[in-house]
């Protein structure tokens, strides 16, 4: 079924709305001076872009894993609705943004993070460079070159563009300047241990600052690359007819961060410039959204043709300074991640409180990533005598199956009070929540929710769902053979 999405004047008008999204890979959003990130100058162009248009204070992805958040933008929906749900495709008859926007007469590019941007093979992009294309993903004057480039080719197919750029910055490896990945740039500028801001969620030892004043080098790296993209664009003429996201596609890539289902894992800095319709220097402090809105909002400002059956909603109005209802709260998360493991997870987090619920946490199961580094090392030889630190550790690896956090008081999601009573209505009815969504999503562990207090249940859910724990997350999920609702 197609549906007809207008909204901005006419279709023929709206059609000519470019469309430039671009995402950093594991950027911390409070690491951007627009954020109130330190060093203050770390961001210098993303921060003046910020006072451009309009900032998302309550932006998040659906999934702080790289590919699977990415494929929740491609499909506009949920990795179980997708069968994307970690390191793998999405199925052929789900409807893409790629192939929508072509239909509807866009030339359609992409620079970096080609294959977990595109979950399907029938994604087929009109002007890609990947990685190894791009000086490793880290080199500001190859992107603007390429950029240049795309830009240049749109005006001679006289077409309107999709054009997603994918920083690698700050992805590991981190910038150590003394040792540069082969085709990297040097940022144009360098940070010592002493310029870092430890996030409240890490210790502050000097192993962990180490490793995150290579990770702000990195950042600088990713800054200088989106100056140099909008440079292009800015040289094109084509700025004031286009619509510039900015996003991270998941948090830092350190413990407790990426991968998981906390707070500042899916939190993305998310900056909005649109002339002539976003208005310069606004922020929005209320509304929650999230990437799964990507698709809806995209085909709302095109004005083209799109497909029925997206999870997210058109978030149009609030660029325009409108209200819009159903943006109290945002659903993340987790099902499998690079390694092998099937570590479901399942989160709802409103303006004051997070509720999380982790269906692998046995007690036995023992969690890890690769975004550990040296700042795991760090705390690991830290929690030989600091017992906060090793029981941080304990819970990391273990996890605990329920979690709720006051994230007014406690962001950094330090503090669990599920079995503080005082807070028993409120975790009921954000449960109650999150049923519904699993309900309205065909969620593979609705069930295994309704039953958490049943561990022998649970797990037989996460064998039927995922496959026996040994081949967790090597096969394809059965929820990703079962074809969901078009």
């Amino acid at each position: 079924m197609i549906l007809l999405l207008t909204g901005i004047g006419s279709t023929a008008a709206a059609e000519k709305t470019n469309i430039l999204l671009f995402t950093a890979d594991d950027l911390h959003a409070e690491s951007l001076g627009a954020y109130g990130g330190m060093p203050a100058d770390l961001t210098p162009n993303l921060d003046a872009f910020a006072s451009e248009g309009l900032k998302f204070n309550r932006a998040h992805v659906n999934v702080a894993i790289c590919a699977p958040c990415r494929a929740v933008i491609a499909t506009g929906r949920y990795s179980h609705r997708s069968g994307a749900m970690g390191f793998m495709p999405a199925r052929e008859d789900v409807p893409d943004i790629v192939n929508t926007l072509q239909a509807g007469g866009y030339f359609a590019g992409i620079l970096g993070k080609v294959g977990h941007s595109s979950p399907k093979k029938s994604m087929n992009w009109d002007y890609a460079f990947d990685q190894r294309e791009l000086g490793n993903g880290r080199n500001p004057e190859i992107y603007y070159q390429r950029s240049k480039t795309f830009l240049a080719l749109s005006k001679e197919e006289q077409k309107p563009f999709y054009f997603m750029v994918n920083s690698h910055d700050p992805h590991r490896p981190y910038c150590n300047p003394d040792k540069l990945t082969k085709g990297a740039a040097l940022p144009s500028r360098t940070y010592k241990p002493s310029d870092v801001t430890v996030p409240g969620f890490l210790p502050d030892l000097p192993g962990v600052r180490e490793e995150l004043a290579q990770y702000l080098n990195s950042t600088r790296r990713l800054d200088d690359t989106f100056g140099r993209v909008m440079q292009a664009l800015d040289e094109s003429g084509m700025a004031e007819n286009t619509l510039v996201i900015f996003i991270s596609d998941n948090g830092i890539a350190v413990p407790f961060a990426k991968c998981n289902a906390w707070f500042h894992s899916s939190r993305t800095p998310c900056l909005v410039r649109w002339p002539k319709v976003v208005n310069p220097n606004t922020n929005n402090d209320t509304d929650f959204v999230s990437v799964v809105d990507f698709f809806p909002t995209f085909l709302h400002a095109a004005g083209i043709q799109g497909p029925t059956g997206l999870d997210g909603t058109s978030f149009l109005p609030l660029l325009k300074g409108q209200k819009q209802a159903g943006r109290e709260q945002v659903y993340t998360q987790i099902d499998s991640k690079a390694g092998g493991d099937s570590v479901p997870m399942r989160a709802i987090q409103n303006g004051r409180y997070g509720y999380i619920y982790n269906p692998f946490s046995d007690q036995k199961h023992w969690y890890r990533n690769n975004n550990e580094g040296k700042t795991m090392a760090a705390m690991q030889a830290a929690a030989e005598s600091n017992q906060a630190i090793a029981e941080r550790i304990k819970l990391f690896r273990y996890r605990v199956p329920e979690e709720f956090y006051d994230l007014l008081n406690d962001p950094d999601c330090l503090n669990n009070l599920i079995d503080e009573t005082k807070h028993a209505g409120t975790i009921a009815a954000m449960q109650e929540q999150l049923i519904e969504q699993m309900k309205k999503t065909d969620d593979p562990m609705l069930n295994a929710f309704i039953n958490r207090s049943d561990r022998d249940a649970v797990d037989q859910i996460l064998i039927d769902t995922y496959g026996p724990p040994k081949t967790r997350g090597k096969n394809t999920p059965k929820a990703n053979r079962n074809k969901s609702k078009k």
